[in-house]
């Protein structure tokens, strides 16, 4: 899964004064905080290397404020928190005033970003046993099985009929010991998984390549970080094996949209129009693929 996107927004370009010093003295310093009679907090914000405090509206933030020779005030929310770049010849008042300005626009980066965090974290596997892991948008629970040697690179999956796990599709036995170390069991469901996403693929290429008019040549599964797909002109085609967390129709729509490049390779309204022709909902599952956290393998 790639890492988070930095939400940035630079707006404020004051006109420089003549006379202007090269960096202010800060009348309101991070220090000073605890000597604020602060009301009760609806949300505090913290950053890890903040070196400024303010209050906005509801909240109050920690923020990093950095000086430079550029000509705006910027500010961008990351993963770490809020983070405000300044020319340094721009008060402190001036720039707090810009923030404020903005406040509820810094919330609710802040915010949104501290939910897709906790989500993130939620999302973490522990690799042990009865652990439970999405696979084909469906829940997978595993179990370690050492008495079975299983074909299918040592794991075989097996139907949930067991009522009090509703939520709970199938189980993935896994053939190792119960002693196993998470990595071992970590590595044995992920040859299972990358087995299970070649086959998937191959088959799922093999039905949209036709209809597209192309002919793919070569196949290979990636796992990289941020990107799900890519062609390349001579029919090479390489999917991230991760894709087999997500629903067919979610895989589908990359098989799709990796073939059309074979026809158009660009992202072009043309290259978008290929797609429709055989996933009509591509923006739809687009965002699913955006939007939808995949699990965090430690």
């Amino acid at each position: 899964m790639k890492s988070f996107v930095q939400l940035a927004l630079d707006w404020w370009d004051p006109a420089r004064p003549a006379d202007a010093i090269t960096e202010p003295v800060d009348t309101h310093p991070f220090t000073e905080r605890t000597q604020l009679n602060l009301p009760t907090e609806v949300a505090h914000f913290q950053h890890p290397r903040a070196n400024r405090f303010i209050r906005l509206g509801v909240g109050s933030v920690d923020y990093r404020l950095t000086r430079s020779r550029r000509k705006t005030i910027g500010m961008s929310v990351g993963p770490e928190g809020l983070d405000v770049r300044a020319p340094r010849w721009v008060s402190v008042g001036a720039i707090e005033s810009a923030l404020t300005e903005k406040a509820a626009w810094i919330l609710r980066k802040l915010q949104e970003m501290q939910e897709r965090h906790k989500h993130m974290q939620s999302t973490i596997i522990e690799w042990r046993d009865g652990t439970c892991l999405p696979y084909l948008g469906e829940t997978v629970r595993l179990q370690l099985d050492a008495s079975h040697g299983f074909q299918d690179a040592g794991a075989r999956l097996e139907t949930q009929a067991d009522p009090a796990l509703p939520a709970v599709s199938a189980v993935l036995k896994v053939s190792v010991a119960q002693n196993a170390t998470p990595a071992q069991i970590r590595d044995a469901v992920q040859a299972w998984l990358m087995e299970q996403a070649k086959a998937l693929f191959t088959q799922r290429l093999n039905h949209f390549a036709p209809i597209l008019g192309v002919q793919w040549r070569k196949l290979s599964l990636s796992n990289a970080g941020t990107r799900w797909g890519s062609a390349g002109s001579d029919g090479s085609i390489r999917l991230n094996w991760r894709l087999v967390h997500f629903k067919p129709d979610i895989i589908d729509y990359v098989v799709a949209h990796e073939l059309s490049h074979l026809r158009v390779m660009d992202h072009s309204p043309l290259f978008w129009e290929t797609v429709r022709t055989v996933v009509p909902d591509y923006a739809h599952r687009r965002a699913q693929l955006r939007d939808e956290a995949l699990p965090q393998w430690a």
